[in-house]
């Protein structure tokens, strides 16, 4: 099994990477979140996720072991398949995912793009209690900020304004680890700044 790849990058896309190492191109496709950690840089190393079937092989890519640990994690609820939990990771990340299921925030997850209200609640469901007790590896401490409205409402308006959904959510996080209580314009305002 194949841990991980480093080399240099030969392509990169917002949905997929090659990456050379001695002489052999290797495919994996990434996340958004990916796509962001390696944009600019040559020399990489890339966390492998191996699925290997009768008719076909895929490798899928991650800039860290915690992005592949909680799409590990994804995978292993019944329903959602490698490209849904590849979307999921794109829409939203490891910290943001784990939020919303701590929370049981079906909305959130149901914005998701290919998840319905029946998939998010089995998400919520299945994986509750493993991110509690920090199989996923995410960061997201178990004692939430209430305010999760304020944080989507905000990131809406942004991507409306045309920001990257990636960085909007790295900033938006970042203002919320500084005081959680930020009303949607205060966190609007405070991110226009940033971005």
């Amino acid at each position: 099994m194949i841990d991980y790849i480093k080399g240099n990058i030969v392509e990169l896309s917002p949905t997929d990477v090659v990456v050379e190492c001695y002489g052999i191109g290797y495919h994996a496709f990434i996340s958004l979140q990916t796509y962001t950690a390696l944009e600019g840089r040559e020399n990489i190393t890339l966390y492998i996720h191996h699925i290997l079937r009768e008719d076909e092989e895929m490798f899928y890519g991650f800039a860290n072991k915690e992005e592949r640990q909680f799409f590990r994690l994804l995978i292993g609820v019944s329903g959602v398949g490698a490209n849904t939990a590849r979307m999921m990771l794109s829409s939203l990340s490891a910290d943001e995912i784990g939020e919303a299921i701590l929370s049981e925030n079906v909305n959130i997850i149901k914005s998701i793009k290919g998840i319905g209200l029946k998939t998010a609640q089995r998400i919520i469901l299945e994986l509750k209690d493993k991110v509690e007790k920090g199989e996923g590896n995410c960061s997201t401490p178990t004692t939430l900020s209430k305010d999760n409205g304020a944080s989507s409402e905000a990131a809406a308006a942004l991507m409306m304004l045309g920001f990257a959904k990636p960085a909007i959510n790295k900033v938006l996080s970042n203002l919320l680890k500084e005081n959680p209580t930020y009303s949607v314009e205060q966190l609007i305002k405070l991110a226009l700044q940033r971005l």
